[in-house]
């Protein structure tokens, strides 16, 4: 196959994914210099597109770029007035005293947003300054410099056969270059993995952990809304099949997300998290709340769970890792876009410094640096072994020796704990089907829990079903002879959208990806026991679009 050629822009900073760091980056860098050449590249097919978090912000990050934005009309507009805290049993709860809670769990002063909502408002606010933002822009490969460093990426490839070579619409998309490129993909980047294993940034951290977040947006009751109100819940139904939890949020409008996070280090493959979902909704406590109303959208995306110490090193040559892409979120807290804006801005800080000193392509330590020594590492710090805690020892511990260990935190700045590890990655906590006993789960009813496909198709997704799978196999023999052979297939099982199937019995078992129900939450890419799975970018403008999520 001859070599590609592609027409090629340069700029200052290229900037990958329109998400809260990113734009963040984007706008910090034209404040420090008007004249800054800033490119953003999404592959959504609008910024907003593809974000999905609960969410709950502290607005520290939108503080410190842009303190007027209460006057700039940003949609942060409904505050918490009430937080509640309920470990959930079958039928029952207990609700946990505010006042037990270390302060740095505390929601006052924090709003309910739609951070999808607030990444557009972000992009008008950078398009006001200039900077070039392109929607529908996959960013397919990296472009490496000759001297080894990030040098650009390649975006807007298009019209592809199945088997991956050039159709008769056939786009070879471009190449474009960076004094410096900022990868802000979100959760487990297809190019931030190649940049990681290249330049071994994750050699001196722990494994990342993560969770599988899934979140339905309902209309519910006016007589049941509270505008402002947020709670939390963990127990039931997980129990001891896995860790996690639930969310609760109302915002304006008659509107509140229903979320439910399981991490992803479970051990029994017959675990069905999005079913442990669906299974929540029918607790008292939520079911009276939903009883009358409308779910509106769905949709589900892998989170950060690793925490302080599986924070790779995020400087590399020729560019960094921004927000999720680094593993930025507080697990206990639930919360990430703060400390994703920040690390924009400190991107962007030594970014400018860099290429005012008349360097390029070279390692941003003042980045990494300011990351693990300023506001985010205070906030990651204090909260850096509840994650482990749950691990080893299951909820209650996390409860108890990891509220003592987030109030000595608190109070002292220190930990009797030390640093807890990890261990082993999500994919290698998944055991053998033999040693474990299948689940039984509930049917849906159709009213509060919903078939995994039709809810799907409340998020809104779309795939160009000529174009390859961007769901890839390292063997096509493994699903069959490792994944159901040993571990009962659980793909069919951890996807949150139905995308793999095991079709047919016995000699005609075969394996079906269905990658056009993909809403590119990663969870394949990270919990396939196997490590077969591989997740890319599909073509630029697919996967799901979401609403006010």
């Amino acid at each position: 196959m001859p070599e590609i050629e592609r027409e090629t822009m340069d700029y200052d900073v290229v900037i990958v994914g329109a998400g809260p760091a990113g734009l963040s980056a984007a706008i910090r860098l034209k404040q420090l210099d008007p004249a800054r050449e800033v490119v953003v590249l999404e592959k959504g097919s609008e910024v907003g597109a593809h974000i999905l978090s609960g969410a709950v912000l502290d607005t520290s990050g939108l503080d410190a770029l842009l303190p007027d934005w209460k006057d700039r009309g940003a949609p942060v507009t409904v505050p918490v007035r009430e937080d509640n805290f309920y470990v959930l049993g079958e039928a029952g709860r207990i609700r946990i005293p505010n006042w037990v809670m270390p302060p740095l769990m505390d929601n006052h002063g924090a709003y309910i947003v739609s951070m999808g909502n607030v990444c557009r408002w972000l992009a008008e606010q950078a398009e006001a300054l200039g900077v070039e933002i392109f929607p529908g822009m996959a960013c397919s490969d990296i472009v490496w410099g000759e001297d080894g460093r990030v040098a650009g990426v390649i975006a807007g490839e298009f019209g592809k056969n199945p088997d991956g070579t050039p159709g008769p619409g056939y786009e070879p998309g471009m190449e474009l270059r960076g004094k410096y490129v900022f990868l802000s993909e979100g959760v487990r980047g297809s190019l931030s993995k190649q940049v990681i294993a290249k330049y071994g940034l994750d050699a001196d951290s722990e494994p990342q952990k993560y969770g599988l977040g899934m979140k339905e947006l309902w209309e519910i009751d006016p007589e049941k809304h509270r505008a402002g109100t947020i709670t939390h819940t963990m127990g039931w139904p997980l129990g001891k099949n896995a860790g996690g939890g639930s969310f609760i949020y109302h915002l304006d409008n008659n509107q509140v997300y229903v979320g439910f996070v399981v991490h992803l280090n479970y051990a029994n493959p017959h675990l069905y998290p999005y079913m442990e979902f669906q299974r929540f909704k029918h607790h008292p406590l939520v079911a009276e709340l939903l009883k009358g109303g409308k779910r509106i959208a769905y949709g589900a995306r892998a989170i950060n769970e690793g925490g302080w110490q599986s924070v790779p090193q995020t400087a590399f040559p020729g560019g960094c890792l921004l927000g999720c892409s680094a593993g930025l979120v507080n697990v206990p807290r639930i919360k990430g876009n703060h400390n994703a804006m920040l690390s924009g801005i400190h991107a962007a800080d030594a970014a400018h410094a860099a290429i005012e000193a008349g360097r390029a392509g070279d390692t941003l330590t003042d980045y990494d640096t300011a990351l693990k020594s300023g506001p985010v590492a205070k906030d990651l710090k204090r909260v850096r072994n509840v994650k482990p805690l749950w691990s080893r020892y299951g909820m209650l511990a996390s409860l108890g020796l990891g509220g003592f260990d987030m109030w000595t935190n608190n109070i002292a700045g220190l930990s009797v704990l030390g640093t807890l590890k990890h261990g082993k990655t999500d994919a290698e906590a998944t055991e053998p089907a033999a040693g474990h006993k299948p689940i039984d789960y509930p049917k849906p009813d159709g009213t509060l829990s919903f078939d995994r496909l039709t809810n799907v198709s409340f998020s809104f997704t779309n795939h160009e079903e000529s174009q390859p799978s961007h769901l890839t196999l390292k063997d096509r023999t493994v699903p069959l002879t490792v994944d159901w052979a040993q571990y009962a297939g659980p793909s069919a099982r951890y996807c949150p959208a139905g995308v793999y199937e095991f079709v047919g019995e016995g000699d005609d078992r075969r394996f079906q990806i269905n990658f056009q129900n993909c809403v590119h939450c990663k969870t394949c890419d990270i919990k396939d026991p196997a490590q077969n799975i591989v997740w890319k970018t599909p073509q630029g403008g697919d996967g799901p679009n979401y609403p006010n999520m």
